[in-house]
């Protein structure tokens, strides 16, 4: 392999040392969690999403596994961000850090990332959580609401701010256009898909919560699409997400137009090597084909409509 292969990448201001991102809600509930992705190769790491109340999550069983995933009902369980703020003060994170935050409307998203924001590099706004009442999608679904909340947060700090869209709408592109309107740096796409296991011996469902969010290689193709589609539709870097459980689904997200791509539920399959093993992928992939990371982003687009 050539000497020369590089995977540094330039996304709305930030500078990574590669383009793989830790998804939000794994491995992201302390900074020690942060560092320990940092050390296992990621160029970049979210954390597990914050507001601005400490919050239990929904009763166990939150998380299941299924035949094409896994299933989780978390219910966004966290300390609250000034506890979050404290302990990211006593333990600097060893990569660029996004804070994934959310609220119940635009000045409580507002109030969250002024907090947060002092101590992380990017702000990652949750606008897709399939499984909290009143938060997440109920707000991602709403091309005015979304684009209320990236204009009220980008009014607070000097961050660059991601909107993190839900595929649960009729449209993506009309969700990411109002998120550029509001001002967004860039989009994350896409959270996970509505979900259910029901057990046949109890005859009741699986998770606590009842439904949940689906995630892993079953949502990629649909992660695939709405990064292509968000590609043709506006102008702002976009960060794929979704089911990348190898070199070749990273690869793919980076020819439907994704500038970088965050892992999560692989790491549940494959611990924190996945991010080793898909960093040598991209590596011999660039050398093989003689280009630059970058004369990849949106390449299957030539020629198509």
């Amino acid at each position: 392999m050539s000497n020369d292969v590089s995977l540094a990448v330039d996304i709305a201001d930030l500078h990574l040392s590669n383009p793989l991102i830790l998804a939000s809600g794994v491995m992201g509930t302390t900074p020690g969690g942060l560092n320990r992705v940092a050390e296992a190769g990621a160029g970049g790491a979210v954390t597990k999403s914050l507001g601005l109340e400490a919050r239990d999550g929904h009763d166990s069983p939150n998380v299941v596994k299924v035949s094409c995933g896994y299933l989780n009902a978390m219910g966004l369980p966290n300390p609250g961000v000034e506890e979050f703020v404290e302990e990211m003060g006593r333990k600097r994170v060893k990569t660029t850090a996004f804070a994934s935050i959310y609220g119940e409307g635009p000045e409580e998203f507002a109030e969250v990332a002024g907090l947060i924001a002092p101590e992380v590099d990017a702000i990652e706004l949750n606008l897709s959580c399939p499984h909290a009442e009143k938060l997440g999608a109920a707000v991602g679904s709403d091309p005015e609401l979304v684009e209320k909340v990236v204009r009220e947060v980008q009014g607070e700090l000097d961050l660059p701010v991601f909107a993190k869209l839900t595929p649960n709408v009729t449209d993506i592109r009309e969700i990411g256009r109002a998120a550029e309107s509001g001002g967004a740096d860039g989009l994350v796409a896409i959270n996970t898909l509505p979900g259910m296991a029901i057990d046949v011996e109890t005859e009741r469902p699986v998770l606590g919560n009842g439904s949940g969010g689906l995630s892993g290689s079953a949502i990629h193709p649909v992660a695939v699409k709405s990064v292509y589609d968000l590609y043709e539709a506006v102008s702002l870097p976009i960060i794929g997400v979704g089911g990348v459980e190898t070199g070749e689904d990273a690869i793919e997200l980076v020819l439907a137009g994704a500038s970088a791509v965050q892992v999560g539920t692989a790491i549940a399959n494959r611990d924190l090597d996945v991010f080793g093993e898909i960093k040598n992928y991209l590596e011999n992939y660039l050398d093989s084909k003689g280009v630059k990371l970058g004369e990849l982003v949106g390449k299957a687009h030539v020629g198509y409509s």
